[in-house]
């Protein structure tokens, strides 16, 4: 079955301890309504780089990554689906960039 990459933009660090419980059970609901589809739950990630053949920029690119998950989907229109159901995509607070993963 293709994998496919979901690439989050946006989202905000919880403000307290107890938002922050209150959002992860909000992304373990989500993954578990997704089941095995679930193949690498990821985790959010810090400010990037942008390498380019004129540098580095700190700044972390026009659309900053803010974490990743790898799902298993029949195709493209099942992963987006899935991706609609994101608390990000939810709240409205982010967006979720999805792509099949190319094997070679």
């Amino acid at each position: 079955m293709p994998q496919f990459i979901f690439a989050y933009h946006g989202g905000k660090t919880p403000d307290t301890p107890e938002e922050g419980e209150k959002v992860m059970a909000e992304w373990m609901a989500w993954f578990g309504s997704m089941g095995d589809a679930v193949a690498v739950p990821g985790n959010p990630v810090g400010m990037s780089k942008t390498v380019s053949a004129s540098g580095v920029a700190d700044d972390g690119g026009a659309n900053p990554l803010s974490g990743y998950t790898v799902v298993n989907a029949a195709d493209m229109d099942a992963a987006t689906e899935m991706a609609k159901g994101c608390p990000m995509v939810v709240s409205g607070n982010g967006t979720v960039e999805v792509a099949e993963i190319i094997e070679m």
